[in-house]
């Protein structure tokens, strides 16, 4: 199955975000099959990262947006771990500071972009700003209703410049959400996890799924397409993920430099 195809959003369409695009599991894969599937996925990642950095000659930026408990954090965990540190990183959103917001919102995003030749991922990024800023009401709608438009040509700045671009919505359903956060309630291990304010947008559930489809459809672009990914089987949406940026990367193809001249020529003493 070609996944960058059954899971890239077409271009002007407008998901509708029901609950059971979230428990799809297409392919036929059972949890066994996508296991050692991910593992293969994982070696070739490795492989495909390496010869990016040694070309030198393009980046690649990973963006991951979801609703509380989808599992941002897992599936960077577990699809990224055979990378190499020195040519990855991973930037994490939070609130922004006071110097953050002293400037434009696009800001603190652009300085966390990858060099040419690096893997950046992006756990949360600069979709809240038209995400939890206009649910939240953080800003007027005079205001986030600009930033679609901002954002795709910041992103086609970025596609311009060699940066190629894939962004992830892990979907859950609201069932499915409501009993991850139990577990963190309950589970003395993952207590640590829950913050009171998942609660108040858990609240606003339905404000935050328009906003999602806005965003998915206003900001989805050749340059920097959306891609939807079923996450309420944490299996299944590694595979997808993985997969996709297996395709991605050995549709770049990455070449290793040529050797300098002479260099055939040379002998270590």
């Amino acid at each position: 199955m070609n996944f960058t195809q059954k899971f890239q959003l077409p271009p002007g369409h407008r998901p509708r975000l029901h609950s059971r695009w979230a428990d799809d599991t297409p392919g036929g894969f059972d949890k066994t099959q996508a296991e050692a599937q991910l593992a293969r996925n994982l070696e070739r990642l490795a492989d495909l990262q390496y010869r990016l950095y040694a070309e030198g000659r393009r980046a690649l930026l990973v963006v991951f947006q979801a609703m509380d408990t989808a599992g941002k954090d897992g599936v960077i965990r577990r699809v990224m771990s055979g990378l190499n540190p020195q040519s990855c990183r991973v930037t994490a959103f939070k609130a922004p500071t006071a110097v953050e917001l002293a400037h434009d919102f696009l800001w603190r995003i652009h300085a966390a972009v990858p060099a040419r030749g690096e893997i950046g991922i992006f756990n949360r990024s600069h979709y809240e700003d038209v995400l939890i800023a206009r649910v939240r009401q953080l800003v007027p709608r005079s205001v986030w209703s600009k930033r679609y438009e901002q954002i795709n040509h910041f992103e086609r700045l970025l596609a311009d410049n060699d940066v190629v671009i894939r962004k992830f919505f892990l979907h859950i359903s609201k069932e499915e959400q409501r009993q991850r956060l139990q577990a963190r309630l309950t589970d003395p291990k993952k207590n640590w996890k829950f913050d009171p304010d998942d609660l108040r947008d858990r609240e606003q559930w339905d404000d935050y799924m328009k906003a999602y489809e806005d965003a998915l459809s206003r900001c989805n672009t050749p340059w920097a397409p959306w891609f939807v990914i079923p996450s309420n089987h944490k299996w299944y949406r590694n595979l997808t993920v993985s997969s996709i940026l297996v395709e991605t990367l050995e549709a770049l193809n990455p070449q290793f430099p040529k050797p300098p001249p002479g260099l055939s020529k040379l002998r270590v003493r």
